[in-house]
């Protein structure tokens, strides 16, 4: 049996699945599309999380787009972070005459079936969509703890003050009402006073640390994030006519708000953990979620969010839920999250420097040994749409590394203009749903009334000016001399009378 043979047939037995899945493309020998070759992913191993990884301009966005619009598909819906603004073109098929599309389809031997997945535009800033939200009660004391990067004993605080709002019946809804809290606990003597009868005593000095901290993040603007309605994450499972919904988070203006951007990943990965029902051993993903330019995320991010990330990898897969990061190197991603990848797609790497060449080899260290190629030296002259591919069977054993030429996507290589998104938004039912203002009393206001009344109550009774200059009429008996006269005559009127009564007294007898 020649290499070629040898090598098609690995190629089928370990890319063949009895269940569904989803084509890449085919795989390359010696320079050549091997058309009998085919790449695919066992749709059931979707949920092994994965990484999407190559250099600048080698396709790896049209990597994440192809997969995508192939889940949808199959009725998978997906949430993908948009970092860079080129991600909406899903939403819109491409050009059928496409020539580069065309030839590469051809070329692959693939139907071509240009067509648009259904869209769902969300944002927690100011873009177009569906506005992500959440309240401070939804974090809870430790979460919050997190964002905010408070130490042990400032952590204990937040448990303590999130008790007293919830014995006292203070809702948290955005930032404002838990600065009021710590405030109100801080000046008032009323509220010193509940706190440290029923909770301890707090030392004044770490509340005013977690003041601080609470600006900060504001200045971040967070503020936007917390309100109401809160997001309710099962609206991101919806499907029309069969299709998976792809939802998009437009997050091109917070590339320099980190802690905006930690806050919402936390916020949300909680939310989809907690709940999300467990999925166990299913057919196909619940949720599919990509993070495009993963290396922005995990070089800005808090230390909470790492931690809660590398948490979530290990535990989220449970849930039905993939999550998969799309970045220029492999040494972007954290080891311990990288270590729990299943499927990899490496583009084209760029060997320029030494510190280029230990990511090389940093990368080809993380796939199955091949003898059909000389990994470290193809993987830096692998052109735009090709990539080493390796992924989990259904059996979860990792396949050979395979080097594909990618099929196009079906979808607009490019975005969606102004009007095709105030399209989407205006015919959204979900942003109808949370375009709308919930006022309703928070510990804010609640708050702001007791305090008011407490000076009113501590507010000393003045005298007008009208009774100070109108004097009351005085009592006779306020004058000394007259009570000393009155006091003498009384006496002698007492006498007077005991004379008279002694004497008539003698006349009798």
């Amino acid at each position: 049996m020649s290499q070629k043979d040898s090598f098609i047939q690995e190629m089928q037995s370990r890319y063949s699945y009895k269940n569904d899945k989803i084509v890449l493309g085919k795989a390359k020998f010696d320079g050549e599309i091997v058309e009998e070759a085919e790449i695919a992913i066992a749709l059931k191993t979707m949920n092994r999380h994965g990484l999407i990884g190559g250099a600048t301009g080698t396709g790896k966005t049209k990597s994440l787009q192809i997969i995508a619009e192939q889940l949808s598909l199959k009725g998978v819906p997906t949430l993908l972070m948009d970092i860079k603004g080129d991600l909406s073109g899903i939403g819109a098929a491409t050009n059928a005459s496409d020539k580069n599309a065309v030839d590469r389809m051809s070329a692959l031997n693939l139907p071509f079936d240009p067509q648009a997945s259904p869209v769902e535009l969300l944002s927690i800033s100011g873009e177009p969509g569906v506005r992500l939200r959440a309240t401070v009660e939804d974090f809870g004391p430790i979460l919050f703890s997190k964002i905010l990067e408070l130490n042990e004993t400032q952590e204990s605080i937040i448990s303590i003050i999130f008790k007293y709002c919830e014995d006292k019946k203070l809702p948290l809804i955005d930032l404002e009402d838990i600065r009021r809290v710590l405030q109100y606990v801080t000046d008032s003597a009323v509220g010193k006073e509940e706190l440290n009868s029923n909770y301890g005593t707090i030392a004044p000095a770490s509340l005013g640390a977690i003041l601080r901290k609470i600006v900060g993040l504001e200045q971040q603007g967070a503020s936007k994030f917390f309100g109401e309605p809160s997001f309710d994450v099962q609206d991101l499972l919806k499907i029309e006519d069969g299709k998976g919904i792809v939802n998009i988070i437009r997050l091109v203006d917070i590339q320099n708000q980190p802690n905006l951007f930690s806050t919402f990943m936390l916020s949300l990965l909680n939310k989809i953990y907690s709940e999300f029902r467990e999925a166990g051993d299913s057919d196909k993903p619940k949720l599919v979620i990509f993070i495009d330019e993963a290396h922005l995320i995990f070089k800005e991010a808090t230390k909470a969010l790492l931690s809660q990330i590398e948490t979530m990898v290990k535990l989220i897969r449970s849930k039905g839920v993939g999550l998969y990061f799309v970045t220029q190197v492999p040494g972007d991603v954290p080891d311990a999250v990288l270590s729990q990848l299943g499927l990899k797609i490496q583009h084209a790497l760029r060997g320029f420097t030494a510190k280029d060449r230990k990511e090389i080899t940093k990368a080809i260290e993380n796939y199955p040994t091949t003898t059909y190629y000389k990994a470290d030296e193809v993987i830096t002259q692998l052109g735009i749409g090709e990539a080493f591919v390796t992924a989990l069977d259904e059996k979860g054993i990792p396949t050979p590394l395979a080097y594909t030429y990618m099929r196009a996507p079906n979808s607009r290589m490019d975005v969606l203009t102004n009007e095709e998104i105030n399209s989407i938004v205006s015919n959204s039912s979900l942003v109808k749903k949370y375009d709308q203002n919930i006022d309703r009393q928070t510990a804010n206001e609640i708050l702001s009334q007791e305090l008011e009344q407490q000076k009113n109550i501590e507010k000393p009774v003045s005298r007008t000016t009208s009774s100070r200059s109108a004097p009351r009429e005085q009592d006779w008996t306020d004058n000394k001399m007259v009570r000393d006269v009155s006091r003498t005559a009384t006496r002698k009127l007492i006498d007077w009378g005991m004379k008279i009564l002694m004497n008539v007294l003698k006349g009798k007898k």
